[in-house]
Protein backbone atom coordinates (compact mmCIF):
# COMPACT_ATOMS: atom_id res chain seq x y z
CA UNK A 1 0.00 0.00 0.00
CA UNK A 2 2.78 2.56 0.82
CA UNK A 3 5.09 1.80 -2.55
CA UNK A 4 1.44 2.32 -4.22
CA UNK A 5 1.13 5.90 -2.56
CA UNK A 6 4.54 6.65 -3.02
CA UNK A 7 5.09 5.30 -6.24
CA UNK A 8 0.82 7.86 -7.19
CA UNK A 9 3.14 10.76 -5.38
CA UNK A 10 6.67 10.40 -7.44
CA UNK A 11 4.38 10.09 -10.67
CA UNK A 12 2.24 13.36 -9.76
CA UNK A 13 5.20 15.15 -9.05
CA UNK A 14 6.69 14.33 -12.45
CA UNK A 15 4.05 15.23 -14.20
CA UNK A 16 3.36 18.98 -12.58
CA UNK A 17 7.47 19.39 -13.07
CA UNK A 18 6.57 17.64 -17.06
CA UNK A 19 3.98 20.36 -17.48
CA UNK A 20 5.34 23.64 -15.68
CA UNK A 21 8.45 22.96 -18.37
CA UNK A 22 6.40 23.03 -21.78
CA UNK A 23 7.05 26.47 -23.60
CA UNK A 24 4.38 28.64 -24.09
CA UNK A 25 3.96 29.80 -27.77
CA UNK A 26 1.72 32.93 -29.07
CA UNK A 27 0.68 31.89 -32.48
CA UNK A 28 -0.35 36.28 -33.44
CA UNK A 29 3.75 36.62 -32.97
CA UNK A 30 3.02 39.23 -30.74
CA UNK A 31 4.68 39.83 -26.95
CA UNK A 32 3.17 42.51 -25.37
CA UNK A 33 2.02 42.15 -21.75
CA UNK A 34 -1.58 43.44 -21.97
CA UNK A 35 -1.87 44.36 -17.96
CA UNK A 36 0.15 47.41 -18.67
CA UNK A 37 -0.14 47.84 -22.25
CA UNK A 38 -3.56 48.39 -23.75
CA UNK A 39 -4.07 51.19 -26.17
CA UNK A 40 -2.31 51.88 -29.78
CA UNK A 41 -2.32 55.15 -31.44
CA UNK A 42 -1.24 55.32 -35.37
CA UNK A 43 -0.96 58.33 -36.53
CA UNK A 44 -1.81 58.33 -40.85
CA UNK A 45 1.31 57.91 -42.65
CA UNK A 46 1.60 60.42 -45.35
CA UNK A 47 2.92 59.96 -49.03
CA UNK A 48 6.18 61.75 -48.96
CA UNK A 49 7.82 59.90 -51.93
CA UNK A 50 9.37 61.80 -54.88
CA UNK A 51 7.39 59.93 -57.55
CA UNK A 52 3.34 59.61 -56.50
CA UNK A 53 0.85 56.93 -56.63
CA UNK A 54 -2.71 57.92 -54.96
CA UNK A 55 -3.83 54.90 -53.18
CA UNK A 56 -0.54 53.97 -51.30
CA UNK A 57 -0.67 55.86 -48.25
CA UNK A 58 -4.32 55.07 -47.60
CA UNK A 59 -3.87 51.58 -48.65
CA UNK A 60 -0.39 51.29 -46.16
CA UNK A 61 -2.23 53.16 -43.91
CA UNK A 62 -5.54 50.19 -43.66
CA UNK A 63 -2.81 47.35 -43.58
CA UNK A 64 -1.18 48.54 -40.54
CA UNK A 65 -4.01 48.91 -38.94
CA UNK A 66 -5.57 46.00 -39.98
CA UNK A 67 -2.37 44.27 -38.62
CA UNK A 68 -3.00 45.42 -35.04
CA UNK A 69 -6.19 44.77 -35.06
CA UNK A 70 -5.85 41.58 -35.87
CA UNK A 71 -3.12 40.02 -33.98
CA UNK A 72 -2.73 41.97 -30.92
CA UNK A 73 -5.74 43.37 -28.62
CA UNK A 74 -5.15 46.53 -28.35
CA UNK A 75 -7.60 49.30 -28.79
CA UNK A 76 -6.61 52.13 -31.10
CA UNK A 77 -7.34 55.36 -29.73
CA UNK A 78 -7.00 58.87 -31.61
CA UNK A 79 -3.91 60.50 -29.54
CA UNK A 80 -1.81 58.99 -26.15
CA UNK A 81 -2.10 55.30 -26.66
CA UNK A 82 0.71 53.47 -24.40
CA UNK A 83 2.13 52.75 -28.20
CA UNK A 84 2.91 55.17 -30.45
CA UNK A 85 3.48 55.20 -34.31
CA UNK A 86 4.10 57.67 -36.84
CA UNK A 87 5.65 58.31 -40.47
CA UNK A 88 5.56 58.58 -43.70
CA UNK A 89 6.05 56.89 -47.22
CA UNK A 90 9.40 58.73 -47.87
CA UNK A 91 10.39 56.47 -50.97
CA UNK A 92 8.57 54.75 -54.27
CA UNK A 93 10.41 54.61 -57.39
CA UNK A 94 11.64 52.04 -59.85
CA UNK A 95 14.86 51.15 -61.70
CA UNK A 96 15.98 49.17 -64.56
CA UNK A 97 17.00 45.89 -62.94
CA UNK A 98 18.29 43.50 -65.70
CA UNK A 99 19.19 44.24 -69.36
CA UNK A 100 18.39 41.85 -72.08
CA UNK A 101 21.11 40.88 -74.70
CA UNK A 102 19.31 43.00 -77.12
CA UNK A 103 20.42 45.92 -74.89
CA UNK A 104 17.21 46.88 -73.11
CA UNK A 105 15.89 46.63 -69.62
CA UNK A 106 14.15 43.19 -69.09
CA UNK A 107 12.89 43.96 -65.86
CA UNK A 108 12.42 46.60 -63.45
CA UNK A 109 12.38 46.98 -59.54
CA UNK A 110 10.06 48.55 -58.07
CA UNK A 111 10.65 49.99 -54.52
CA UNK A 112 9.55 51.64 -51.54
CA UNK A 113 10.39 52.66 -48.08
CA UNK A 114 8.38 54.04 -44.98
CA UNK A 115 10.41 55.97 -42.41
CA UNK A 116 8.87 55.02 -39.34
CA UNK A 117 8.52 56.95 -35.75
CA UNK A 118 7.83 53.98 -32.76
CA UNK A 119 7.06 54.90 -29.08
CA UNK A 120 6.64 52.73 -26.16
CA UNK A 121 5.51 54.67 -23.50
CA UNK A 122 5.92 51.52 -21.20
CA UNK A 123 8.95 50.71 -21.89
CA UNK A 124 11.44 53.35 -24.00
CA UNK A 125 14.17 50.74 -24.39
CA UNK A 126 12.14 49.75 -27.47
CA UNK A 127 11.43 52.84 -29.07
CA UNK A 128 12.62 52.77 -32.91
CA UNK A 129 12.90 55.65 -35.45
CA UNK A 130 13.84 53.62 -38.95
CA UNK A 131 13.47 53.39 -41.83
CA UNK A 132 11.82 49.90 -43.89
CA UNK A 133 11.75 48.94 -47.41
CA UNK A 134 10.36 46.38 -49.76
CA UNK A 135 11.14 45.56 -53.31
CA UNK A 136 9.23 43.62 -56.33
CA UNK A 137 10.41 43.14 -59.60
CA UNK A 138 8.13 42.63 -62.90
CA UNK A 139 9.07 42.26 -66.86
CA UNK A 140 9.67 45.50 -68.07
CA UNK A 141 7.05 44.11 -71.20
CA UNK A 142 4.11 45.26 -68.99
CA UNK A 143 3.19 48.14 -68.12
CA UNK A 144 2.94 49.25 -64.80
CA UNK A 145 -0.17 50.15 -64.65
CA UNK A 146 -1.01 46.68 -64.88
CA UNK A 147 0.46 45.42 -61.85
CA UNK A 148 1.04 48.54 -59.89
CA UNK A 149 -1.51 47.31 -57.96
CA UNK A 150 -0.84 44.00 -56.75
CA UNK A 151 2.98 45.08 -56.14
CA UNK A 152 2.44 48.18 -54.03
CA UNK A 153 0.04 45.77 -52.10
CA UNK A 154 3.17 43.10 -51.59
CA UNK A 155 5.67 45.49 -50.54
CA UNK A 156 2.91 47.27 -47.91
CA UNK A 157 2.46 43.63 -46.59
CA UNK A 158 6.05 43.07 -45.93
CA UNK A 159 6.85 46.29 -44.69
CA UNK A 160 4.07 46.19 -42.15
CA UNK A 161 4.89 42.69 -40.99
CA UNK A 162 8.52 43.92 -40.44
CA UNK A 163 7.11 47.08 -38.31
CA UNK A 164 4.70 44.67 -36.49
CA UNK A 165 8.01 41.87 -36.20
CA UNK A 166 10.50 45.41 -34.82
CA UNK A 167 7.89 47.12 -32.78
CA UNK A 168 5.76 44.40 -30.76
CA UNK A 169 6.94 40.82 -31.63
CA UNK A 170 10.32 41.46 -30.29
CA UNK A 171 12.11 39.58 -32.95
Amino acid sequence: MKRRIASAVCLLTVLVLAVQCIPSYKFNGASIDYNTTKTLTIEPFSNRAAYQWGPMASMFNNSISDIFVRQTKLRQVKRDGDLQFSGEITGYDQTNKAVSSDGYSSMVQLRMTVHVKYVNTKNHNEDFDKSFSATREYESGQQLSAVQEELVQQMIDEIVDQIFNASVANW
